[in-house]
C-alpha cells in the first residue's frame, strides 16, 4: 500500500515553507527579535528586520522587494539602524521599510522620562536615575510634543558684548590662529547671572555668539566680575567674522536662569527640573529626553566604493533625536556644515525617503553626502529640527570624481521650523554636488539661508554644475538674528543651474543681508527666472560677485531697504538684468554699487508707488541712466498687479507686461503639490507669521 503524507502535514509543511522563503517581514512593538518576523510571529526592531532581510537573501537569489512592515504603534531605538552594503536590493528586488497601510509608525531615538512631580505650582521636577548611574547627559528635551529651552538668558532678545579682545597663544600657520583666548566684556546684567557660579558650574554654562553669519557655542572658564568679562578658549577668531561689540549672544544651562515657562534644567544628581507652559498639567504631560544622535545610517564600503544600493523607507516617523556639545565648544563654520543628520548616507545608490516624518532633532535631517546617487526625499514632513532640513554633497572635493554625490531628487517635501541649535544651518543644501534637483518644497521658519547651492569661494573650480532649484516656497526666514543670508543663496561657478519659478518672502536679517535671490562669491553662469520675491529685508536680489549670471523674468516688489543690489566691481560682465518687473513702496531702487558694475540691463518695467515722476537710478535720473546704454527699451509704469498691498502680485492685465516682454507665469504652482491635507499642513501658523511681522516692525523703529 502506498504510504500518503497526511493533509494536515502537508499543510504545516507548506506553510513553514512559505515563512521560510516569505519576503515580507513584519515588526510590531510586542515582537521579538528571535522570532521568525511573520505576521504571527514579528521581530521587535528594525535591526532585526534587517538581519531576517540578510538572511533571506542568503537563502536565495530574489527576484521580488523584501518588504520590511512596520505595523502600527511606537517603537524605541536603542541604537541606529544601520546598513552595509550586503543589505542591498536590486532594482526588481529592494529592500522596502515602510509603515503598515492606514498608519505611520513612530521611532523614538530617545526614552521616555517617568512622571512629573509637583515642588510648586510653577515648578515640577522628574528623577532620572542613569544620570546618576550611568552619566547619561542630554541637552534637549520634548515636552508633549514641543522643544522646551534649557534655562537661559535673557529669555527673549540677546545680550551684545560691550567689547571683545583676544589673546594669541598659538598663532600657527593658517589664516586664523590655532589656540587663542577671548575676553568678552559683557553687559553688567548678564554678569549677575554667573558672577555667584563655582568653577564646576560655570564650565557647564554655555554662551553662544551669533556674528554675521556664524554661530560659536562654547563653555565659559572664568569669570572676572572686577572686569565684567567671561572668558573663554579654542581656535581664534576668524578674521572674516569675528566676535564684536555688534554681535548677540545668549546664556545658556543656568539654573538660576529657569524663570519662564516651558525652560528646564538637569541637575549632577539626576532630578530635571521644568517650569510648565500655560496649559500643560502633569496628568497631559509627556517628556522625551533624547539617547541617539542619528536613526538611521547607511554605508557602503569606502574601501572598495561598493554601495548600499535600492532601500526605500515610506510612511514612517523618526523622533527625538539628540547633539552633544564637544567639552571644548564648536568654532563656526558657515551653514553648520559638519553637523550630522539624523539619517546619513554615504557610497550610497538608488536609496528614497518617501512619505516619512523626522522631528524634534539635534542635528539636520536628512544628509546624502559622500558618493551619493539618485537618491530622493519626497513628501516628507520634517520639523523642529536642531540643524537643517537635507543636506547633499560633501564640503571637500573629492580628487576620485566618481564620489561626487549626483542626481538627488528633493521633491515636495515640508522643512519648517529648524537650526534651533545650530541657528546658521541652512534649511536645504548643496555643497559639492552636480546634477541635483530640488523641487516644490515649503520652506520656513529657519534662522538663517533657505536653499544654498555651492561650496567653492570664488572663481576656482566648482564641481556643482546643472542644479535645479524650481517651484519652492521660501519665506519667514533669518528672525532678525544672523546676516549675509538669503532665500536662494549660490556660491561659486556653476554651469547650467537654474533657480526658477521659487516663491521667495519674508527674509529678515539682523543687520546687513536678507536677501531674496544672492549670488555670493564667484557665482557664475546662474539662470534665475521665473521667481517672485517681496518682502526681504535688504533687497530682492543682490550680487556680491560673480559672472554672467541671467536674471530675467523675475517680480521683485516691495522690498525694504532697496529692490536691486550689486556691490562688487569687476572687469567684466557681471550679469545680465532683463525683462523683469520691480515695483515698490519703501526703500531705493537700486543699492550699492549697481550702477558701477557691468551689467545689460534692458526692458524691464519700474514702478515707484511714492514717485511717479523721476525715478531714479541710483544719483541718475532716468535719462541719464539710459544715456549710458542701460535701460533703454524699459519703461516706468505701474504693471497693474491685482492687489499688492495683500501680496496679490497677479496682473490684471498683460499690456504693461508685453511691452517689455514678460511672460507672466503661475507662481501659485510654487510650494507642496499633492492632497489637501498635506498642502494644509504646509501652511504657516498665522501666530508665527504675525510674530515676524512684529519682530521685523520692532527692527524697523530702531
Amino acid at each position: 500500500m502506498r504510504k500518503t503524507v497526511p493533509h494536515f502535514l502537508l499543510s504545516c509543511l507548506c506553510l513553514l515553507a512559505v515563512e521560510s522563503y516569505s519576503q515580507t517581514i513584519y515588526v510590531t512593538p510586542l515582537g521579538n527579535d528571535q522570532n521568525p518576523g511573520t505576521l504571527q510571529k514579528p521581530l521587535a526592531t528594525l535591526t532585526g528586520a534587517r538581519n531576517r532581510a540578510r538572511l533571506l537573501r542568503r537563502q536565495k537569489t530574489l527576484t521580488k522587494p523584501i518588504e520590511i512592515v512596520v505595523r502600527k504603534g511606537e517603537y524605541m531605538m536603542t541604537e541606529p539602524l544601520v546598513l552595509s552594503a550586503e543589505d542591498s536590493g536590486s532594482e526588481t528586488a529592494p529592500l522596502v521599510f515602510k509603515g503598515e497601510a492606514g498608519s505611520t509608525p513612530v521611532f523614538y531615538g530617545g526614552m521616555r522620562l517617568g512622571k512629573f512631580e509637583k515642588v510648586q505650582n510653577w515648578l515640577w521636577k522628574v528623577d532620572i536615575p542613569e544620570v546618576r548611574r550611568y552619566g547619561y547627559q542630554f541637552e534637549q528635551l520634548y515636552v508633549n510634543g514641543q522643544r522646551a529651552t534649557r534655562a537661559q538668558a535673557p529669555n527673549d532678545g540677546f545680550y551684545q558684548p560691550k567689547a571683545v579682545t583676544e589673546t594669541v597663544l598659538n598663532k600657527g600657520t593658517g589664516r586664523s590662529p590655532e589656540f587663542a583666548a577671548q575676553k568678552i566684556t559683557v553687559p553688567v546684567e548678564s554678569m549677575a547671572w554667573l558672577s555667584k557660579l563655582s568653577d564646576a558650574e560655570l564650565n557647564k554654562t554655555v554662551v553662544t555668539f551669533y556674528h554675521n553669519w556664524d554661530n560659536t557655542r562654547k563653555p565659559i572658564l572664568s569669570v572676572s566680575p572686577a572686569d565684567t568679562a567671561i572668558y573663554i578658549a579654542g581656535e581664534g577668531m576668524k578674521p572674516w567674522n569675528k566676535i564684536t561689540n555688534q554681535s548677540l549672544f545668549v546664556i545658556e544651562n543656568l539654573q538660576a536662569a529657569m524663570d519662564a515657562p516651558g525652560e528646564w534644567f538637569l541637575d549632577k544628581s539626576g532630578t530635571l527640573y521644568y517650569r510648565p507652559r500655560p496649559g500643560e498639567t502633569i496628568a497631559n504631560t509627556t517628556c522625551f529626553a533624547p539617547g541617539n544622535e542619528k536613526f538611521v545610517i547607511i554605508k557602503g564600503d569606502e574601501k572598495t566604493g561598493k554601495r548600499v544600493s535600492n532601500v526605500r523607507f515610506e510612511n514612517l516617523s523618526f523622533q527625538i533625536a539628540g547633539y552633544r556639545m564637544s567639552p571644548f565648544g564648536v568654532e563656526p563654520e558657515q551653514a553648520a556644515a559638519r553637523v550630522d543628520a539624523t539619517i546619513q548616507l554615504d557610497f550610497a545608490d538608488n536609496v528614497s525617503i518617501v512619505n516619512c516624518e523626522i522631528a524634534h532633532t539635534g542635528g539636520s535631517g536628512i544628509w546624502f553626502r559622500r558618493a551619493c546617487a539618485n537618491g530622493k526625499v519626497q513628501q516628507c514632513y520634517l520639523h523642529d529640527l536642531g540643524a537643517s532640513g537635507v543636506k547633499i554633497g560633501e564640503t571637500i572635493i573629492r580628487p576620485d570624481s566618481s564620489e561626487l554625490t549626483h542626481h538627488i531628487t528633493v521633491d515636495n517635501n515640508i522643512m519648517r521650523s529648524g537650526g534651533h541649535v545650530f541657528p546658521c544651518a541652512v534649511a536645504l543644501i548643496i555643497f559639492n554636488g552636480r546634477d541635483n534637483a530640488l523641487t516644490h518644497n515649503e520652506i520656513a521658519d529657519f534662522r538663517y539661508s533657505g536653499i544654498s547651492v555651492g561650496w567653492v569661494w570664488g572663481y576656482a573650480f566648482s564641481p556643482s554644475k546643472r542644479n535645479r532649484v524650481e517651484f519652492n516656497h521660501i519665506h519667514h526666514l533669518g528672525w532678525g538674528v544672523l546676516s549675509d543670508m538669503g532665500g536662494v543663496y549660490t556660491l561659486g561657478v556653476s554651469e547650467g543651474t537654474v533657480v526658477s519659478n521659487n516663491v521667495i518672502h519674508h527674509i529678515y536679517a539682523f543687520d546687513y543681508g536678507g536677501w531674496g535671490l544672492y549670488t555670493d562669491e564667484g557665482s557664475t553662469d546662474i539662470v534665475m527666472e521665473n521667481n517672485l520675491v517681496y518682502a526681504c529685508k535688504s533687497s530682492g536680489f543682490h550680487q556680491h560677485y560673480g559672472k554672467d549670471n541671467v536674471i530675467r523674468n523675475n517680480i521683485f516688489a516691495d522690498n525694504i531697504k532697496a529692490q536691486l543690489q550689486a556691490t562688487r566691481v569687476e572687469p567684466h560682465r557681471s550679469f545680465s538684468f532683463t525683462n523683469n518687473i520691480v515695483y515698490f513702496n519703501s526703500g531705493t531702487l537700486l543699492s550699492s554699487r549697481w550702477d558701477q558694475v557691468d551689467l545689460v540691463s534692458d526692458q524691464n518695467c519700474y514702478w515707484d508707488t511714492r514717485a511717479r515722476q523721476g525715478l531714479t537710478f541710483g544719483k541718475q535720473a532716468a535719462p541719464d541712466w539710459q544715456q549710458k546704454g542701460k535701460d533703454q527699451h524699459s519703461i516706468v509704469a505701474d504693471p497693474g498687479f491685482v492687489n499688492p498691498e495683500a501680496f496679490d502680485f497677479r496682473l490684471a492685465n498683460t499690456e504693461v507686461a508685453q511691452k517689455i516682454g514678460f511672460k507672466p507665469f503661475d507662481y501659485s504652482q510654487a510650494g507642496v503639490y499633492g492632497t489637501l491635507a498635506w498642502k494644509n499642513k504646509a501652511r504657516l501658523d498665522s501666530a508665527v507669521a504675525q510674530e515676524f511681522d512684529e519682530m521685523v516692525a520692532q527692527h524697523e523703529k530702531k
